[in-house]
């Protein structure tokens, strides 16, 4: 086996068996459940990500391939209108079949297929789209954990995934204070031929980018003093909120703290993965919208950096310094004085539209449908969260969400001119 593969081999092994692992503490009902339409059952996420290897890799160059079920390509395909139709987004909850064991099954033949793959003499036509298929399911990963999180936080019952304590021993933070960063001509995004490593297609082309002075926070927004907006009525100050986000807070049903906060007899509660637990004031608040970001900045009286302005800022720090997934901790850690950093933790909303960067080009084929067809009415969001794999990160990685979206481990930096 070539030297190139083997290493491939390791790294499809391990994340391969990373899903599984995070699915371990599971039952078979927890499997099943779609806590709402953007979120999936882990089942799917399980068999979606075999179905993407099986699709790119397995069936147009692997001879003699025999896909384990040809229904699969229907239940599992995502939103790739190249490879065909898809079942619906909203209804993967409703799949009772095929069971789990199946999708294990499922699992187990593809990755039997990937091996054999893998012994081959490949192209770069070839191990381009595996390495893309393990970052992808890095990300399928990540979305086990929120939407997971999602299921079990609205359950009354407010069940552990695991049943253990997940609070780090620094719970203080560090001081708020802010970086000076002089404007000029910068150049942002990632530049080809100074790494191997693999960067997305919307990562692309590296580009110059002219800003002007500004500063920057030392550390992410704490739970403490987004209680303080809570507090002050900042849910009910039209005045802090863009028009689309009022119709989301003025309802009686509408937001009125971050999504996992509780209001208790004894002060705020907080869900977490590991349980229900007092907010812990010091660690980063979560699970807020691009909206509530921008209201919280406003009250402030800061804002929200460019995804330009977040980038510059973070080209000097380590992408693997911060609270990943591999701490175990699945919920941000306090960021105290000798910890500064821009990754892990939560993700951080900015105040960019997701658009193409100019001349960006997607990946080649089917796969062109990765990232480019979603650069519409999303924000950009950096950084990584607790739950992302550190491997998985750097500083030009462009996450995107809608301003709506709060499921996700996302988080607040501040920005001043």
């Amino acid at each position: 086996m070539p030297a190139i593969n083997e290493s491939l081999a390791v790294q499809f092994d391990a994340t391969r068996g990373r899903s599984l692992e995070i699915c371990a503490p599971l039952t078979t009902e927890d499997h099943v459940i779609q806590p709402f339409e953007d979120a999936s059952p882990p089942k799917w996420h399980l068999a979606h990500t075999s179905w993407f290897f099986e699709t790119f890799l397995l069936k147009p160059y692997l001879p003699d391939y025999r896909p384990l079920n040809e229904a699969f390509e229907y239940l599992f395909n995502s939103y790739y209108n190249g490879v065909g139709e898809q079942f619906p987004r909203a209804r993967r909850g409703t799949l009772s079949r095929p069971s789990v064991e199946e999708v294990h099954d499922y699992r187990a033949h593809v990755d039997v297929g990937m091996r054999e793959l893998l012994q081959r003499e490949l192209d770069d036509q070839v191990l381009f789209p595996i390495t893309l298929g393990l970052h992808h399911e890095q990300q399928h990963q990540e979305l086990m954990l929120t939407d997971l999180k999602y299921n079990l936080g609205h359950n009354p019952l407010t069940p552990a995934y695991l049943d253990r304590d997940s609070k780090p021993e620094n719970e203080v933070a560090a001081p708020l204070g802010y970086r000076h960063v002089s404007g000029g001509i910068y150049d942002v995004g990632h530049e080809p031929g100074t790494t191997k490593d693999f960067v997305f297609d919307n990562e692309s082309p590296r580009h110059q980018v002219l800003v002007g002075d500004f500063e920057i926070a030392n550390r992410v927004v704490t739970n403490g003093e987004y209680l303080a907006f809570v507090e002050d009525g900042g849910y009910d100050d039209p005045s802090l909120w863009m028009s689309d986000a009022w119709s989301l807070v003025s309802t009686a049903e509408g937001f009125k703290a971050p999504l996992y906060w509780r209001k208790s007899d004894h002060g705020w509660v907080e869900y977490t993965l590991t349980g229900s637990r007092p907010l812990q004031l010091d660690s980063p608040v979560t699970h807020v919208s691009g909206y509530e970001a921008d209201a919280y900045a406003r009250w402030f009286g800061a804002r929200l950096p460019t995804e330009q302005e977040w980038e510059i800022a973070a080209a000097s720090h380590s992408n693997t310094a911060g609270n990943f997934y591999e701490s175990g901790l699945l919920h941000p850690a306090s960021q105290g004085e000798d910890s500064e950093h821009f990754f892990g933790d939560v993700w951080e909303w900015t105040s960019s539209s997701y658009n193409p960067y100019p001349g960006f080009n997607p990946f080649t084929g089917q796969l062109g449908e990765y990232n480019g067809k979603f650069m519409a009415n999303q924000l950009v969001l950096r950084g990584g969260s607790c739950v992302t794999a550190s491997s998985h990160i750097r500083h030009t990685y462009r996450n995107f969400f809608y301003p709506k979206d709060r499921w996700q481990f996302t988080g607040i930096r501040l920005a001043k001119n």
